[in-house]
């Protein structure tokens, strides 16, 4: 039987990641999208003609939108990516963030209690609501400990990551008391293609592709655990479709590298391929700048639930990773170029802490 998803946040990286899937998959998807700055439909480009797909531009706090879109779609499961996502900017302007991630959660909640509410039999039994959410809810992991599991205690440091915590609270709560059939992921650092350039490594890319400084906060020692974006695509569409009712899945790719080890390597694989005119290496554009303001040391997912309990693998490991994500912008400057040049060209955020 045919499944119809409401993804929210399809048109962002990874919620765009998702409806590709999906939809090559032959689910049929609905995409709602606010289509904030990060919210791209060319990023969608390739699948958006296909008979199982439809965009809607709305948000997800307009209950008078979502509630009859899930009556007249007969949704049988709701991906919540929708969020504002980047640290820097939620120091610079924190209030988004709430409204987005805690206040338009709440309100898609509400919706689909309502909606799951209505329904009857095999439709009521198989809903989903599926919330898409973040380690950094798990807050700063020291080096020479373990890494973050399901159980680990949650300790947001930035008002993003206590926006997420607030957010993943709101499902297990509407679970709880209200018995919505919710199941929750929390992913690691995801990278790969449609990759808006506020983030690491989009934009050491296109910096270091242009000969521009490349942006090293600190000493360039906070680790991440680098999850490619095609791999979690799939991780959630498992989630979703075979999750236990009320339990949550770390998605993690065991990829763990420090800033400074992203960037080099960055440079080192640009260099292979396009060499700058001036003979320069390209880790001579390394510039180490201030700190993020509270910047967690290290976060490290442990992915061995979903593995073993709903057969998942990452099929990227870091190194093929980041060159299928190298070349990609090196032959996709359609999509970025109008970024550069419009949206985002590539400054600093977050110092106004």
């Amino acid at each position: 039987m045919q499944q119809t998803f409401l993804v929210t946040g399809g048109a962002g990286f990874i919620g765009s990641a998702v409806v590709r899937h999906l939809v090559r998959q032959g689910a049929r998807v609905i995409n709602l999208d606010k289509l904030t700055y990060a919210g791209n439909p060319a990023s969608l480009t390739a699948i958006e003609n296909a008979p199982n797909y439809r965009f809607v531009h709305a948000d997800i706090a307009d209950t008078a939108t979502i509630l009859p879109l899930l009556r007249e779609e007969q949704v049988d499961v709701v991906m919540h990516l929708a969020a504002e996502s980047h640290v820097d900017r939620s120091i610079d302007g924190p209030g988004e963030f709430i409204e987005t991630n805690v206040v338009g959660t709440f309100k898609l909640l509400q919706a689909a209690l309502q909606y799951w509410r209505e329904l009857e039999g095999e439709k009521r039994d198989v809903f989903r609501f599926h919330h898409i959410s973040t380690d950094e809810v798990f807050g700063d992991l020291p080096f020479d400990s373990g890494i973050f599991t399901e159980e680990t205690p949650y300790d947001p440091s930035s008002p993003y990551s206590a926006s997420k915590a607030a957010s993943d609270h709101l499902v297990r709560a509407w679970g709880h008391t209200y018995g919505l059939p919710v199941v929750l992921s929390n992913c690691s650092n995801n990278y790969g293609p449609f990759h808006f350039p506020e983030k690491l490594i989009p934009l050491t890319i296109l910096n270091a592709l242009e000969g521009k400084p490349l942006p090293v906060y600190g000493k360039g020692e906070n680790i991440r655990d680098w999850l490619y974006v095609d791999d979690h695509a799939k991780a959630l569409a498992t989630i979703a479709t075979t999750g236990k009712v009320g339990q949550s899945y770390n998605v993690g790719g065991r990829n763990e590298r420090t800033n400074l080890q992203v960037v080099e390597t960055i440079c080192d694989l640009l260099d292979q391929r396009i060499p700058l005119k001036d003979g320069r290496k390209r880790r001579e554009l390394i510039t180490f700048v201030t700190d993020r303001p509270g910047h967690d040391r290290r976060y490290a997912i442990d992915a061995t639930k979903l593995e073993t309990e709903l057969g998942w693998k990452a099929e990227e490991n870091f190194d093929t990773g980041i060159a299928r994500t190298i070349d990609w912008y090196l032959d996709n400057a359609w999509w970025w170029e109008p970024i550069r040049s419009g949206k985002y060209a590539g400054e600093r955020l977050g110092q106004t802490a």
